[in-house]
C-alpha cells in the first residue's frame, strides 16, 4: 500500500510540475508577444535577391494568419502589393472591405463589383472595391478586389535586423491567377511588391502605420536589401552609406511612378549631342528619365541610343567590337579591357542632373554586361522612337550596388554611386543575424 501511495504522489507531482512548466511558457510568450506588440520600430526591412532566371528581384513578406512566407517580385513603381488569391489563398484574418467604406477612399477605388464564383472565397466577393492589378512584366492587367490581412516584417536599427512587426489589417489587392502564368516570373513568385508613390502602397502604408519617415531605400544585387524609414543604412564592415548620398529633385508622375531630371550626358566628361528637349517631360507626360527595378537594362530612346552607343564606341576605340549579342548594340572583345575596382576599365558615363555639380556617375560594373567569355557589351537597349512613355528608363543592371533613397516628404532622390569605391555592396547588410 505504501508502494502505490508513493507512486500516485509521484505522479501527481510530474503532472503538477508539467502543467507549471506549460503555464509558465504560456506567460512567457503572451509577454514577449506583449513586447512584440508595444514595440514602436523607427525602421524595416525587407531581404531580397536576383532571381537567375528571370533577373527580377524577390523578396519574401509574412502574411496571413496563421504567418506563411509569401514570395513577391519588388517593382519600384508599382501601385500597390498584390497577390494571386486565386489558388490556395488561406487565411483566417482576410477580410474584403465592403463597397464605398473609408478602406476604398484609401485605396482611391470606387467602383463595386460583383463576383460569380461560388462560395465566397479571397477574392471573390459581392459588393466589395475593384482593383485592378498590373504586371510590368508582360503588360497585362487583371480585376480583382481590395482585400485586407496581416502583413509582418522585420524591424531594424540600421546595423541590424530585429523583431518581427505586424500590420493586422494591410490592404492590397488580390489579383487573378493569370497575372503570375506563363513564365514571366520567377518560380513561385505569387505577386508583386509596389513602391510606387501611393496611399496604399508598401512605403506609405508602413510609414503610416508605425509613424516613422516617409521614406525608403533600394540597394539591388545578387543579394540586397529594401530598408523602410530613415537611416542609417550600415553596410559590412561598419559603413553609413547614409553618410556619402548626393541629392536631386524627386518627380512623382500621376501614376505615382519615380522620375529624375537629367539635364544632359556625359562619357568620359565629354557632353553627348543629345536633342535635349526629350529629356524633359512634356504637356503629355512623354519624355524625361524613370528608374525602374523590373526593366532588365537602361533604355533609351532612339534617337539617344544612337548618340550614346555611337559616342561610347569613339571613346573606346582602342578596343575592338565584335558582333553585338541581343539586346545590345555595341560588343566588345573584352580580353582587351582592363579591370578596376568599380568594374572594367572603361569610360565612365555622367548623368548630369538639376545642376551641374549633382552627378550621377555610372562605373563599369553599371555601364557593361559580360554576355560571353570574351564578350563585353554597353548595357544599355533601343526603345524605338517613342515606344516607351519615358525617353530615359534606368534599368536595374545600372541600379545595382547603388543605394537609392526615396524621400517621399521632401520629394528628393539621395543616390550613393557605386558602393564598390567604398570596398562593399548592397548584399553586405546584415540581415541574417537577430538582434
Amino acid at each position: 500500500m505504501a508502494s502505490s501511495s508513493s507512486s500516485s504522489s509521484s505522479s501527481s507531482l510530474h503532472l503538477f510540475l508539467l502543467v507549471s512548466i506549460f503555464f509558465s511558457l504560456l506567460i512567457l510568450s503572451h509577454s514577449k508577444a506583449q513586447r512584440s506588440t508595444n514595440f514602436k520600430p523607427n525602421a524595416l526591412i525587407l531581404p531580397i535577391h536576383r532571381d537567375a532566371a528571370t533577373n527580377l528581384y524577390v523578396t519574401e513578406i509574412h502574411k496571413r494568419t496563421p504567418l506563411t512566407p509569401v514570395p513577391f517580385v519588388i517593382d519600384l513603381n508599382g501601385r500597390f502589393l498584390w497577390v494571386n488569391c486565386d489558388h490556395q489563398y488561406l487565411s483566417s484574418t482576410y477580410h474584403a472591405p465592403r463597397c464605398h467604406s473609408s478602406q476604398c477612399s484609401i485605396a482611391n477605388t470606387h467602383w463595386c463589383r460583383t463576383c460569380s464564383g461560388s462560395p465566397s472565397r479571397p477574392g471573390c466577393h459581392n459588393n466589395t472595391c475593384g482593383l485592378v492589378s498590373f504586371n510590368p512584366i508582360t503588360r497585362r492587367s487583371g480585376p480583382g478586389e481590395l482585400a485586407e490581412d496581416v502583413l509582418s516584417i522585420q524591424s531594424t536599427d540600421g546595423s541590424n535586423p530585429g523583431p518581427l512587426v505586424t500590420i493586422p489589417r494591410f490592404l492590397f489587392a488580390c489579383a487573378p491567377s493569370f497575372l503570375v502564368q506563363g513564365g514571366t516570373l520567377p518560380t513561385g513568385v505569387q505577386g508583386m511588391a509596389g513602391l510606387g508613390r501611393t496611399q496604399i502602397a508598401l512605403p506609405n502604408q508602413l510609414a503610416s502605420h508605425f509613424g516613422f519617415q516617409h521614406k525608403f531605400a533600394m540597394c539591388l544585387g545578387g543579394s540586397g536589401v529594401v530598408f523602410f524609414g530613415g537611416g542609417p543604412y550600415m553596410m559590412n564592415p561598419g559603413i553609413d552609406i547614409s553618410q556619402s548620398i548626393s541629392y536631386t529633385p524627386l518627380i512623382i508622375s500621376q501614376q505615382g511612378e519615380y522620375y529624375i531630371g537629367v539635364r544632359s550626358i556625359k562619357i568620359n566628361n565629354k557632353p553627348v549631342p543629345l536633342n535635349t528637349s526629350l529629356l524633359s517631360i512634356d504637356r503629355h507626360g512623354l519624355g524625361g528619365t524613370k528608374i525602374s527595378s523590373v526593366v532588365p537594362y537602361t533604355v533609351l530612346e532612339t534617337s539617344i541610343y544612337k548618340a550614346v552607343t555611337q559616342f561610347f564606341a569613339n571613346e573606346l576605340s582602342a578596343v575592338p567590337k565584335v558582333d553585338p549579342i541581343a539586346p545590345f548594340g555595341l560588343c566588345f572583345n573584352s580580353t582587351n579591357v582592363g579591370s578596376t575596382r568599380v568594374g572594367p576599365g572603361v569610360p565612365n558615363i555622367d548623368l548630369v542632373l538639376h545642376t551641374d555639380r549633382v552627378v550621377w556617375r555610372i562605373f563599369g560594373a553599371n555601364s557593361m554586361a559580360q554576355v560571353r567569355d570574351n564578350v563585353m557589351c554597353l548595357a544599355v537597349v533601343d526603345g524605338g522612337v517613342r515606344n516607351t512613355k519615358a525617353s530615359i528608363v534606368i534599368g536595374a543592371h545600372q541600379l545595382e550596388d547603388n543605394l537609392l533613397q526615396f524621400d517621399l516628404t521632401t520629394s528628393r532622390l539621395g543616390f550613393s554611386s557605386s558602393l564598390l569605391f567604398r570596398r562593399t555592396t548592397c548584399g553586405n547588410f546584415n540581415s541574417t543575424s537577430s538582434a
